[in-house]
């Protein structure tokens, strides 16, 4: 079994259905086909080392002929005359720079590299692209957001939650730095810029990145935020190291000249801290971020002492009279409970298997068009599997209608994620919102009325569901499913069911999802004319 069958981790509220799938790409999208990027860096090491072995036997046979030689030409060249009166030593003078050195010449040229070549090169269409690397470096500051971490912890990988220390050299705070400059995001620019810094100062060798990039890097992102006084600081630094760059000369008149003028000193500290503490970012999505950390959440005391766990048999089911599950009251109003272990490892490890060939980046539903779009507000990696594919499968399914009581016959097939670095989903709905006339129109069963989804990993900080609108953080659990409706009786949307996945800190998130549709529940949930639970 491949350590890929264990461990395989956005725009504002958008309204949106998770699901579909469109051509791969974004490695950083999956921890499990980043696992195989791994065991390729492997072979590429593995077959580098052959290279040099190649390298190093080939100089030591050159460096025991030039050895001969020098020994024989010193001796030889102290009597010429005597030594080639010898017709044995001219002979072989003759023979060696007719043939020897021939011989010679041509172990010099011989490339020993082309099998690491021509294995680099097939590897290489497997590679990560810049897209992905500009991913990556989003992710880490994205986690650096949500879970408000020092910059100085993630360069030193000391992650809560990791049992593993894995740090960033310069280069790579720097790297980072100058994807969010490119970006417009100056405020990370500052952050990451500031670290490369220090780590210069601390006495770290910088690989290709020297102090004056990064100063260069460093005034011009708190000058974007209004900090002028500071942007001419770093300038004037960066001059004492280089007074001959031009660009650094001619923004230290600029900052002077603006700072003579008197019109953004006043202003410029409550300006950056502004920008600092909001960047465009609404009370929404502050709050999504606030209950990823587990914090905020809206249950009194009182409210959860009404919450309860419980064995449920679903009225009697035949098939769980004897065995019931144990269910768990996550939440009242609406109602959102957790089933524990209720699949299996092994059933776990066969989904996983069926849905790794096919992961891609998940997609959306465009609610004007019904057809398939880019779902920029999900980092993830998704695969559909049908019930028939696999006996698994179709149990699973068989499971679902049984404690839930509804038909599974209309439901959407068995939608497989995988959330690798920084992987989340936005806050969503799963259902339709009547300006959405065209969603699921192909599918013919109506609205999404309930979601039943599996949590297949452990994640060992991050990776939370949220409901943002009435404060739940749920952590995922193993084995455990959660359900809820986000239909009212009455076939109205409720919006209080809107949700989003946080973004992976550490570990590996797998989940699956079943989306329940209106057809076929008319006697199992049936309707009502009041919004309620």
């Amino acid at each position: 079994m491949s350590v890929c069958d264990f461990f395989c981790l956005c725009c504002h509220l958008v309204v949106a259905f998770c699901g579909y799938i469109l051509p791969s790409f974004g490695h950083f999208m999956s921890l499990c086909q980043m696992t195989d990027l791994l065991f390729m860096e492997k072979d590429l090491v593995s077959s580098l080392k052959d290279y040099i072995r190649a390298e190093e036997h080939k100089l030591e046979q050159i460096k025991k002929w030039a050895d001969r030689l020098d020994v024989l030409s010193s001796a030889a060249t102290q009597d010429p005359e005597c030594f080639l009166g010898h017709p044995v030593n001219a002979f072989k003078l003759i023979k060696r720079l007719n043939t020897e050195w021939r011989e010679l010449e041509s172990l010099v040229l011989t490339d020993m590299s082309d099998a690491f070549i021509s294995n680099l090169t097939i590897q290489r269409q497997n590679f990560p692209n810049d897209d992905d690397q500009t991913g990556a470096a989003k992710a880490l500051m994205r986690l650096q957001d949500t879970y408000q971490l020092d910059t100085n912890i993630i360069s030193t990988g000391e992650l809560p939650g990791s049992s593993s220390v894995a740090s960033l050299t310069v280069d790579d705070c720097f790297d980072v730095g100058k994807v969010a400059y490119l970006e417009a995001d100056y405020y990370h620019t500052e952050l990451w810029m500031a670290q490369a810094l220090k780590q210069l100062d601390q006495g770290e060798t910088p690989g290709l990145v020297d102090t004056v990039n990064v100063l260069d890097y460093l005034s011009s992102s708190v000058n974007k935020q209004g900090e002028v006084e500071r942007a001419l600081n770093f300038t004037k630094r960066l001059l004492k190291l280089d007074p001959t760059h031009q660009q650094a000369n001619r923004n230290l008149k600029h900052y002077e000249y603006l700072l003579s003028e008197q019109k953004v000193k006043a202003t410029e500290e409550a300006e950056g801290r502004q920008r600092r503490e909001s960047r465009g970012r609404t009370d929404d999505f502050l709050k999504y971020e606030q209950l990823c950390r587990g914090e905020g959440i809206g249950m009194t005391p009182r409210r959860q002492s009404r919450l309860f766990c419980r064995y449920y048999d679903n009225n009697r089911h035949p098939r769980y009279v004897i065995g019931p599950v144990r269910q768990e009251d996550e939440w009242d109003h609406p109602r959102i409970v957790r089933y524990h272990n209720i699949i299996s490892d092994k059933e776990m490890e066969k989904v996983k298997e069926l849905a790794k060939p096919r992961l891609r980046r998940a997609t959306v539903h465009d609610p004007q068009t019904g057809k398939l779009t880019t779902a920029h507000y999900r980092v993830s990696k998704s695969a559909w599997l049908k019930a028939y594919e696999h006996p698994v499968l179709d149990k699973i399914d068989q499971r679902i209608g049984d404690i839930t009581g509804l038909d599974v016959t209309t439901a959407e097939d068995l939608q497989v994620a995988n959330y690798g670095i920084g992987g989340q989903c936005e806050p969503h709905f799963d259902f339709a919102q009547k300006h959405e006339l065209y969603a699921f129109e192909e599918l013919g069963t109506g609205n999404r009325i309930a979601t039943w989804m599996f949590y297949m990993s452990d994640v060992p900080a991050g990776g939370a569901t949220v409901f943002t609108e009435v404060s739940v953080t749920i952590w995922p659990i193993k084995g455990t499913a959660v359900f809820w409706y986000n239909l009212y009786p009455s076939g109205e949307g409720d919006n209080r069911t809107q949700h989003a996945a946080c973004p992976v800190l550490v570990g590996s998130k797998w989940v699956s999802n079943k989306w329940i549709h209106e057809r076929g529940q008319e006697f199992r949930r049936r309707c009502g004319l009041q919004e309620t639970d």
